[in-house]
C-alpha cells in the first residue's frame, strides 16, 4: 500500500495533522495501534487551554522545592526509579526556567496558545462537535489570601500582554457562583478564555470521523520500524508493509521508540498523570482546579472527572496510584464527590522537553521525516494548533505561525 502521507499517532495532535494534511490535498492514512483519542489525549482535563500562555516552570520557591523533593505534598511526586533517567533532564527544565530564559521561550509558547480556540474552532464546526463543547471557562480557586493575591495579579499580567479574559473573584463571589463548593475559600480566578470538553475521547473521535469523512484513511496497526527508501519511507507495521513520501511521527511519549533506529535522541522525560470519574450530584457548574493542592474537577459526560498534578516516572513502571487518592481525599473534603464509577482509574504519560517547547518540524537527516510530538500538558489544546503549522511545513505553504522556535535541531543529537 502506498500513500503520499503517513501519520503515526491517532491522539489529538496526530489526529489533527492528518486533518490538516488532507484538507491541503494529500493523501492520507493515520496509523495508531488503538482507536483515535484512547491514548494520551483520552485522559486528561479536558480543557482548551486559551490562558496557559506560559508553561509551568520548575518551582523557584524554596519552601515548594523542599515540599515536593521530601515528598510533603501530592501535585507533584517522583518514583526514585526514574531518577537515574530523568534527573538530568529535570535538571535542563529548571535551567529554563530561570526567569529570563522562561520570559523568553514564553513568547514562542504563548504564540501558539494564543491560536488554539480559533484551530479548534474549525475542527469543532467541521465534525459537529459543538454539543462536546462548553465554552464557560473554568475556575482555579485558592485557600489562602496570599496565594490568591499572587494569583490574581499575574493573572491580570497575562490578560494585559495576551488578550486573556481572566476575572478575578473574591470568597464572596466564588461561593456565589460555585455553590457546591463546601469550604470558606479566599478567591478564584475565572479563566474565561478556556473551553471544556465533555468527552476528550470523544472530541478527537469526531476529528478522526471528519478526516475519514473527507477521504482520509486509518489503519488500526503498530508501527514496528521506519525505513528510508530512494523515494520515501518503508513502514514495517503489524499489518503489513505501507510506502509513503512523507512520514509523521506524532505518537507523543512513544514517539522515541521509533526514532531511535534512525539515531535521533531527544531528551523527552514524562509527567504522569491520573484520573477517576465519580458519580452522583456534584454540584458543580464547571471545572475547579485546586491550585494550591494540585488537582482538578471537571464535570463531563462520564460524571465527575479527578485528575491529578505531575508524577515523574518511567513512561511503563507500573501504576502507583497513592497521588490519586490523595486528592480524592482533598477533593471529598470539598465538594460532594460521590462513589467512584464502574470506568476503572486511568493513568497516562505527557511527553516534554527540558525547554518546554514542542519538537514540530522536518528530520534534521532525513528528508520527508517530520516531527510532531513534545507538546507537555498541553498536547490536547495544542493539537489543532500544531497540526496546521506542521501541514503547512509539509505542503511548502508559508506558516501562520514562525516554525523555528520548534525546530528539532535545538534537541536532537
Amino acid at each position: 500500500m502506498t500513500k503520499a502521507c503517513v501519520v503515526i499517532g491517532a491522539g489529538m495532535v496526530g489526529t489533527s495533522t492528518a486533518w490538516h494534511l488532507r484538507r491541503r490535498g494529500h493523501e492520507v492514512v493515520l496509523i495508531d495501534r488503538g482507536e483515535p483519542g484512547q491514548a494520551t489525549s483520552f485522559g486528561n482535563a479536558g480543557l482548551v487551554q486559551r490562558e496557559a500562555a506560559e508553561p509551568y516552570p520548575f518551582p523557584r520557591e524554596w519552601a515548594k522545592i523542599w515540599q515536593v523533593a521530601t515528598g510533603q505534598g501530592f501535585d507533584i511526586v517522583w518514583r526514585a526509579s526514574a531518577l537515574p533517567h530523568v534527573l538530568t533532564r529535570v535538571l535542563a527544565y529548571a535551567w529554563h526556567s530561570r526567569s529570563d530564559r522562561h520570559a523568553r521561550l514564553s513568547r514562542s509558547y504563548g504564540a501558539l496558545i494564543a491560536a488554539c480556540i480559533t484551530e479548534h474552532e474549525a475542527l469543532v464546526r467541521s465534525a459537529g462537535a459543538q454539543d462536546l463543547i462548553d465554552t464557560g471557562g473554568y475556575r482555579k480557586i485558592f485557600r489562602t489570601a496570599a496565594a490568591f493575591e499572587r494569583a490574581a495579579q499575574d493573572a491580570e499580567r497575562l490578560a494585559r500582554a495576551w488578550g486573556i479574559d481572566n476575572r478575578v473573584e473574591d470568597g464572596a463571589v466564588l461561593a456565589q457562583r460555585e455553590p457546591g463548593l463546601q469550604q470558606s475559600l479566599a478567591g478564584a480566578i475565572h479563566h474565561a478564555s478556556t473551553w471544556s470538553v465533555l468527552d476528550p475521547g470523544a472530541l478527537v473521535q469526531r476529528y478522526a470521523a471528519d478526516f475519514l469523512a473527507q477521504g482520509g484513511q486509518f489503519l488500526r496497526a503498530e508501527v514496528q520500524a521506519l525505513q528510508p527508501k530512494a523515494q520515501g519511507w518503508s513502514l514495517r507495521t503489524s499489518q503489513g508493509l505501507v510506502q509513503a513520501h512523507e512520514v509523521v511521527v506524532a505518537q507523543g511519549p512513544w514517539s522515541q521508540d521509533l526514532l531511535k533506529p534512525l539515531e535521533y535522541r531527544f531528551p523527552m522525560f514524562v509527567k504522569r498523570g491520573y484520573h477517576q470519574h465519580y458519580e452522583g450530584a456534584h454540584r458543580l457548574k464547571g471545572p475547579v482546579f485546586d491550585a494550591q493542592k494540585g488537582y482538578l474537577l471537571v464535570p463531563m459526560r462520564a460524571g465527575l472527572r479527578l485528575t491529578t498534578g505531575a508524577e515523574l516516572a518511567l513512561r511503563d513502571a507500573a501504576p502507583q496510584p497513592t497521588q490519586l487518592a490523595q486528592a480524592e481525599a482533598c477533593a471529598r473534603a470539598l465538594v460532594t464527590l460521590g462513589r467512584p464509577s464502574a470506568l476503572p482509574a486511568w493513568m497516562g504519560s505527557r511527553p516534554c522537553m527540558p525547554d518546554m517547547l514542542p519538537v514540530m518540524g522536518p528530520a534534521p537527516r532525513h528528508r520527508g521525516l517530520w516531527f510532531n510530538f513534545g507538546h507537555g500538558h498541553q498536547g490536547f489544546t495544542l493539537g489543532p494548533v500544531a497540526g496546521r503549522l506542521l501541514a503547512e511545513m509539509v505542503s511548502g505553504e508559508p506558516g501562520f505561525l514562525d516554525p523555528a522556535p520548534y525546530a528539532a535541531t535545538r534537541l536532537a543529537s
